[in-house]
């Protein structure tokens, strides 16, 4: 099975990757739109993600540049704090950190879209540690995408690139290599996936 060809996500071309989509179709273009302006609102509300996750998943939190946390919605430059369940990164006090490298959105009266790219990054404003603190290596991507179109609403969570950050100590190397192997097997996409229907979720 080959990675997705998606305008906005990066080509795939070393490691593991997956496509991450749900979707949910609406009785008529006026209640999609109404649906589409809360899923925007949740959508760049990073802070509340664990809430349409589930308890037992990630916990999502937005930093500015200098390691700020900050609680508003997310823009390229941000840093995302990943607690993910499990051992986290040792030299990052057990988080994961991604950056906003990207953000892209388009609207008219019969579609819109909302795309934003990540990749593993440094802990913001750490003068410290400089490794990439995350157990991608800064190679990797996710992209996050909502769209609508017609009567229908998608969510999209596309990984590229997955390889083992190595460019760490040597506790977090293995660490790396064991999640790597987890997130290649699907555990990842099972996570992303309820963040995917989650975000649909309006009941």
């Amino acid at each position: 099975m080959k990675a997705k060809v998606i305008a906005g996500v990066p080509q795939q071309k070393k490691g593991g990757f997956h496509d991450t989509e749900s979707e949910k179709t609406f009785d008529n273009p006026a209640i999609t739109s109404q649906k589409f302006e809360i899923l925007k609102e949740r959508f760049l509300s990073v802070n509340n993600w664990k809430k349409y996750c589930g308890k037992h998943s990630a916990d999502f939190k937005l930093f500015d540049a200098y390691g700020n946390f900050v609680d508003k919605k997310s823009e390229i430059g941000d840093f995302i704090r990943i607690d993910i369940p499990g051992p986290g990164d040792v030299e990052a006090k057990g988080y994961d950190w991604v950056q906003i490298i990207s953000m892209f959105d388009e609207e008219d009266d019969n579609f819109a879209k909302i795309i934003i790219t990540c990749r593993p990054s440094v802990i913001p404003d750490k003068k410290k540690h400089r490794h990439i603190a995350h157990f991608y290596s800064d190679k990797a991507s996710s992209t996050f995408i909502i769209s609508r179109e017609g009567n229908v609403l998608k969510t999209g969570v596309y990984g590229r690139n997955e390889t083992p950050n190595f460019n760490t100590g040597f506790l977090n190397k293995i660490r790396n290599i064991f999640i790597t192997l987890g997130g290649i097997a699907g555990i990842s996409k099972i996570q992303w996936k309820t963040l995917s229907d989650g975000l649909l979720d309006f009941e």
